[in-house]
């Protein structure tokens, strides 16, 4: 069936580069002579229509897309809540349970006659995706996640913006920790892949880095500061991932009071305390946390999130579907849906990454 109208929807945490993706797709579909539309938030303003009074769909046109590359966010906006395959739905008693509504989004597909969905989010999203795939719509999935934690893609547009962030904090965060002559715990993103914080802290020249591949003993990361307060260095820079856990124990997470959910968080704060116990030297935390998703993507995120766009609707119009597309240097491939979340993608204990940390000192706590 010929394509006429296609939607777009930015599902999960935002990233930099989403707003050049929504570009690029719109300006691709155009060129082809395609209806372009946003789904607003995710799904929710399919899914949540009281919310929404304005509808569920916003029209993209080439003014609607002019000059926002460089934007950071996702103009049509975006949430990591309410999964359609498991939407919370409070009864009568106050009691929640989870339904699948993803056949109300193929039936306001078929009712708003819209051919295709170019889907762009992290591995919740390509799982939707992927579902509704299976019950017929034509779908293609753009990976997008600052984590670079998905494994069928060699990297992901936002990734690199956050590396280049992170690693000028770290820059800052050098002198005053020397300044001070203090010891300085940094937590970063991540979730449970360890790239942010390895990419930046090797970049940033940081004593140590904890990822969440390699269980970390704090005695380890004591020996460290000593070591460097011996050779005349009365500071030290720890990095940590968010997903880090020590030898044996368990990961660390916040219970958030808006929504009562727990999200990876605080791992920082029981690293600097348990540092200053034992080295009785000054420690600081610093939380990047949202900071690595804000702002402006850098030039590579932006022409990777380009070509992204414009590889969905070239796929769509050679008939593909069901598939997400997937930088595969010097190339943009196709992949399978299905196998787009079968794992993530985590730091190899071989990686070149960390045999050069490791050569040039770095601590990993092991």
């Amino acid at each position: 069936m010929k394509i006429k109208k296609i939607a777009i929807s930015t599902g999960g945490g935002d990233a930099p580069g989403l707003n050049a993706v929504i570009r690029a797709t719109t300006l691709a579909a155009l060129h082809r002579g395609w209806e372009v539309f946003g789904i607003r938030d995710g799904y929710n303003g399919l899914l949540l229509p009281d919310q929404y009074p304005q509808g569920w769909l916003t029209p993209l046109t080439r003014n609607e897309v002019r000059g926002i590359t460089h934007l950071g966010g996702t103009i049509i906006g975006t949430t990591n809540k309410n999964n359609p395959l498991r939407f919370p739905i409070r009864d009568a008693d106050g009691n929640v349970r989870q339904i699948d509504r993803t056949d109300e989004i193929i039936d306001a597909f078929q009712a708003f006659e819209l051919d295709a969905l170019v889907s762009v989010g992290g591995d919740g999203s390509m799982t939707i995706a992927n579902a509704l795939s299976q019950k017929g719509l034509r779908v293609v999935g753009v990976p997008k996640t600052i984590d670079n934690d998905l494994d069928q893609t060699v990297a992901t547009f936002g990734f690199e913006t956050a590396v280049t962030f992170a690693t000028e904090c770290l820059d800052r965060l050098h002198t005053t920790a020397e300044s001070h002559h203090r010891v300085i715990v940094v937590e970063m993103m991540g979730r449970y892949a360890g790239w942010i914080a390895l990419e930046s802290g090797l970049s940033g020249s940081a004593d140590v880095i904890l990822i969440p591949e390699i269980p970390y003993n704090l005695e380890k990361v004591a020996e460290k500061v000593y070591e460097r307060e011996r050779s005349g260095s009365k500071f030290a820079i720890v990095v940590t991932a968010e997903g880090a856990k020590p030898v044996g124990g368990e990961l660390t997470f916040k219970t958030h009071l808006i929504d009562n959910q727990k999200r990876l968080g605080g791992v920082g704060a029981k690293i600097s305390d348990a540092l200053r116990q034992l080295t009785g030297k000054e420690t600081r935390l610093v939380v990047l946390g949202h900071l690595l998703r804000g702002g402006s993507p850098c030039a590579y995120d932006r022409q990777l999130a380009l070509r992204f766009g414009a590889a969905a609707v070239r796929a769509l119009a050679e008939g593909k579907h069901g598939i997400m597309v997937a930088l595969d240097p010097p190339k943009v491939k196709y992949v399978p849906l299905s196998k787009a979340t079968h794992r993530i993608k985590t730091v190899p204990l071989d990686s070149d990454l960390i045999l050069t940390a490791r050569d040039l000192g770095v601590c990993f706590g092991d």
